[in-house]
């Protein structure tokens, strides 16, 4: 479980290039749209928003998502 706010989220699906959330939904076996409402803050799995700063806290149960969008995002950032 992680701990983090629906900003930083945010930043993180802003830094994915775009048709990310096809590649990671790909990788995961889920449709995109499952991916989509991870970012948007609209999941109702394993995933919850608390009011709080930055846009409120977010807990989220399951982090795979997460993880494989900030590989992504680094990968592309670092690619030549």
């Amino acid at each position: 479980m992680i701990r983090t706010t629906f900003n930083k989220l945010r930043e993180v699906k802003d830094s994915l290039p775009k048709g990310s959330s096809a590649v990671i939904a790909e990788e995961l076996g889920i449709a995109a749209d499952d991916v989509r409402a991870f970012f948007n803050g609209t999941s109702t799995v394993g995933y919850h928003i608390e009011p709080g700063p930055d846009g409120g806290i977010v807990v989220l149960e399951d982090i795979k998502i997460l993880e494989i969008a900030l590989r992504v995002a680094w990968t592309s950032k670092n690619a030549l």
